[in-house]
């Protein structure tokens, strides 16, 4: 968070209105206070002047009086008297005559007594000269500027109209007090907004303090420090904030835990969940994947975040945003390669508001890769078991029909057809015996009867026995090693793996063939090869002889009596005996089938 500059800041702001406040107030109480006293002043130095005025003009008029009553007209007399009357003025008055009716100054201050005994040009004396009342007048002189109040004041001499007084005066001393009664004014304003700012920096100061505790306080929690709490200072209202505030970070950190702990528990169970969880928002972009999710799809959550589940899930051509909103059955989808089938099953999920309006999606996805390899294993393993069991049954049936249409009346042709459906029976017979074993094996019901035995003469007697009963020229070459190797086993079972594995080999190997048989130790392991020198299996089918009823060459392995279930039940037993069996081949070149067993503890 940036740090407020002091001119950007709230403690500025308040103080700054504060001042203006202050400012705004001093201005209109100066200004009103200033009209006053100036409005006040100079009334009362015009009223002063006129008092003044008609003073000194009732003097005259006296002075005129007595003059004539002591029978003194003497102008001079007359104008000695006057003069007498105007040497106590006011310094401020700039020029003061007394005109009779003739328009004649008959006396003056000492600035103009050059102008007594002239006729007066002025225009405001010869107005008002014979004007009973007082004038006054107010005007600026054009050569200094100075502001000069004029009156005009009738004289009377015994209730006679005798002359007039012109007294001018100028106030521009008024306006020097007024000028410094603003002065005065605008200092106690200066330091009214001096004293105002201090008081207001520290009142705002008072004010913001909590509120910058609370701001370092919020800078806290929006780093996860739920620990600080705001110091309440006083009661106030900014306190019951602080109090609701420290209140709120208290519950905020409970909040918190609690969403903490839930987050851990959600993403412990997405983490180590067996299906794929895959989040979107509205619009159907990905926000969120687990691991399992990653793996099924074969993708890191960096590179698709933020992509369309569509792209992600491949869909786009069969399915808009909008249909899996809608969607109510699941999505089967094939993430196949060249070299592995991946079947993956998605269900989704809308995720909503609390206002009822859909906010995204969540897909769980499952991998039913084995399970519809099992279902499609069960309908292969039914349709063989059907053809299996149909073709002997339907041979069977024609015969019978044969007999029971007349061939029992020729008695090599009802042997004949009596010995292909005892042929047919036992066939069927040995199916269904396999069937059954392979049942037991499936339900793990093996009822294993290990024995310690000794495999290299367990493995002779056995080669022993079909060296005995074998009706083509094939030899059995053994490579065994020297020494004694024990196993714990199921004999009857062992016994069955090697039968069918070797009977394998000699239907399949060309008249004067060899089968050789060889055994070698392989650590805790043995490890048995039974080789054959007929045609060989394709590598393409290779890996899946040891699946049930399949067959390389259908034609031929019903012709020698085979069921497909041989290689089936020799991968069960040997996987139940704890080992595990394979198998390698050429082309034309044969076959080796191996198979490993565990070696007795007791020999290791």
């Amino acid at each position: 968070m940036n740090k407020v500059g002091f001119f950007k800041s709230i403690q500025f702001k308040i103080v700054l209105i504060y001042a203006l406040l202050i400012l705004l107030a001093m201005q209109l109480i100066g200004v009103y206070f200033t009209d006053r006293v100036k409005t006040i002043t100079l009334d009362s130095f015009e009223k002063s002047l006129e008092s003044q005025s008609q003073l000194i003009a009732w003097n005259v008029g006296e002075a005129i009086r007595e003059a004539k009553e002591t029978n003194n007209d003497d102008s001079n007399h007359v104008t000695d008297q006057i003069q007498n009357q105007l040497l106590e003025l006011d310094s401020n008055i700039r020029e003061i005559q007394v005109i009779d009716p003739n328009m004649v100054i008959i006396a003056a201050d000492e600035k103009h007594q050059s102008a007594v005994g002239k006729r007066t040009t002025n225009r405001l004396i010869i107005q008002n000269l014979s004007s009973k009342v007082t004038n006054k007048y107010r005007f600026t002189d054009k050569k200094n500027g100075e502001r000069v109040d004029v009156v005009t004041t009738p004289i009377q001499v015994d209730s006679m109209h005798y002359g007039t007084l012109y007294v001018e005066k100028s106030f521009e001393s008024v306006y020097s007090q007024l000028q410094q009664i603003n002065q005065i004014l605008a200092s106690a304003t200066v330091f009214a907004l001096l004293v105002t700012a201090t008081l207001g920096f520290f009142l705002a100061r008072t004010i913001t303090r909590p509120l910058v505790q609370m701001q370092h306080q919020v800078l806290a929690v929006s780093q996860g420090n739920f620990t600080r709490k705001v110091k309440m200072s006083e009661p106030d209202e900014i306190g019951q904030l602080a109090m609701s505030f420290n209140n709120m970070t208290m519950k905020l950190r409970e909040a918190n835990a609690t969403t903490e702990s839930e987050r851990r528990k959600l993403k412990s169970v997405l983490t180590y969940m067996t299906d794929g969880v895959v989040a979107t928002d509205r619009k159907g972009n990905v926000i969120l994947m687990n691991n399992r999710a990653e793996q099924l799809l074969n993708v890191y959550r960096h590179d698709v975040t933020g992509n369309s589940i569509l792209d992600l899930l491949k869909i786009r051509k069969e399915h808009r945003i909008m249909d899996l909103y809608e969607l109510e059955d699941s999505l089967v989808l094939d993430f196949s390669t060249d070299d592995e089938t991946i079947l993956l099953r998605a269900n989704f999920s809308v995720v909503k508001k609390d206002n009822g309006l859909a906010n995204g999606l969540i897909a769980v996805i499952h991998d039913v890769t084995e399970q519809e390899q099992v279902d499609m294993e069960r309908r292969e393993f039914v349709a063989n078991v059907s053809h299996e069991l149909r073709t002997p049954l339907t041979t069977m049936k024609s015969y019978l029909e044969a007999l029971q249409d007349g061939a029992v009346e020729d008695a090599a042709l009802a042997t004949k057809f009596l010995g292909v459906t005892q042929r047919e029976t036992e066939r069927m017979i040995r199916l269904v015996n396999d069937l059954l074993q392979l049942s037991r094996l499936d339900s793990k019901n093996h009822n294993l009867r290990l024995e310690r035995t000794n495999y290299i003469e367990f493995c002779g007697s056995i080669i022993d026995r079909f060296e005995m009963s074998k009706k083509q020229n094939i030899e059995f070459v053994r490579y065994f090693p020297k020494g004694s190797f024990f196993v714990q086993v199921d004999r009857d079972k062992l016994t069955q793996v090697i039968d069918n594995i070797i009977s394998n080999a000699i239907k399949y190997s060309p008249e004067g063939g060899m089968i050789t048989f060889r055994i070698t130790r392989r650590g805790r392991n043995i490890r048995t090869m039974i080789s054959d020198q007929g045609v060989g299996i394709p590598k393409e089918n290779l890996p899946k002889i040891f699946n049930r009823f399949y067959r390389v060459d259908r034609a031929r392995s019903r012709k020698l009596g085979g069921t497909g279930l041989g290689l089936a039940i020799a991968k069960e037993m040997i996987e139940a005996l704890g080992g595990e069996i394979w198998a390698e081949s050429d082309w034309n070149r044969g076959t080796t089938i191996h198979f490993v067993l565990p070696l007795d503890r007791r020999d290791l």
